[in-house]
């Protein structure tokens, strides 16, 4: 299983900032340290280049990202103070995505330690989302030829509504988000299928939700990959998350889809996604719980 990370790219924020930026660099040694991972699978990803993120992303939102030229509320809503770091960074996330697409299409499954950033839209970043990975992945897989039908199986507590947009009237892109219905983005973009769930739903009735959907959202794609936006806040333990799920629900969760993805002889695209538990040793327990299901499922 061959993974990508971008943790080396210093972000400097300011101090209070709510963001986790430390959780990659500690997902990956945690991976490595518990024999997860070995190092000889992790490959660490340059930043991407631009003619990739022009397949999703506006020239005026490029420019401005790569002059600083943001505005004050483009800032607010993005959740960054822009830097030229936190756009290296954000970009070697995208590169990680892609890369991790192309060692799925050969060895059946790829990773990236970072990545899932579903709330990027074309022309804004927004909730700490300043590109859009996964949409790139795809775009660029599609123009290439490597692919020609995608799913997104978006599983974080916030629904990709970056994703949504990018995709919407798009047949060869089906988008299914399940996510906390009274949770962020307030306004949800129309994904090909959403779940909505009430807070406090509890790893039962979310597992029977996802396994009532999952087929049919399959059936219906006709996919040549699969990216799971595998976020995990969900989690009971989560500052943003409210659908109460336990370890085990989020790692039944994970094993749901991924082997749903093997039997079918779809390749799967890991992406992290969300995670802001307190204490964050939580958020990287439930990640690396993710891994170890891939793992065991795709020896």
């Amino acid at each position: 299983m061959r993974v990508f990370h971008s943790d080396s790219y210093e972000v400097p924020l300011p101090p209070g900032h709510r963001f986790p930026m430390e959780k990659y660099r500690l997902l990956r040694e945690a991976l490595l340290e518990r024999g997860v991972l070995s190092p000889e699978s992790l490959t660490e990803s340059a930043p991407c280049p631009r003619q990739d993120l022009a397949r999703v992303h506006t020239p005026r939102y490029l420019d401005a990202l790569t002059h600083g030229t943001l505005t004050d509320a483009e800032q607010r809503r993005l959740g960054f103070p822009w830097s030229p770091e936190l756009v290296r960074r954000f970009s070697a996330a995208v590169a990680g995505t892609l890369d991790a697409a192309r060692a799925a299409l050969q060895d059946g499954i790829g990773g990236n330690l970072s990545g899932g950033t579903h709330h990027g839209f074309p022309d804004h970043g927004e909730g700490f989302c300043v590109f859009n990975d996964i949409a790139v992945a795809i775009r660029v897989l599609q123009a290439s030829r490597d692919i020609r039908r995608a799913v997104v199986v978006d599983l974080d507590v916030h629904q990709g509504n970056g994703t949504a947009a990018v995709f919407t009237g798009d047949d060869s892109v089906f988008t299914f988000s399940m996510h906390g219905e009274n949770n962020f983005p307030f306004r949800k973009q129309p994904s090909h299928l959403d779940v909505g769930l009430p807070d406090g739903t509890g790893d039962a009735a979310y597992l029977d939700a996802l396994a009532l959907h999952l087929p049919e959202v399959l059936d219906s794609a006709g996919a040549c990959i699969l990216f799971f936006q595998a976020g995990v806040d969900p989690l009971t333990e989560d500052a943003l998350g409210r659908l109460s799920l336990t370890h085990a629900g989020l790692r039944a969760r994970d094993r749901l889809v991924l082997e749903a993805a093997r039997q079918r002889g779809i390749p799967a695209v890991l992406t992290l996604g969300g995670g802001y538990a307190k204490p964050l040793s939580a958020t990287i327990d439930a990640h690396v719980g993710t891994y170890e299901v891939a793992r065991a499922l795709f020896r």
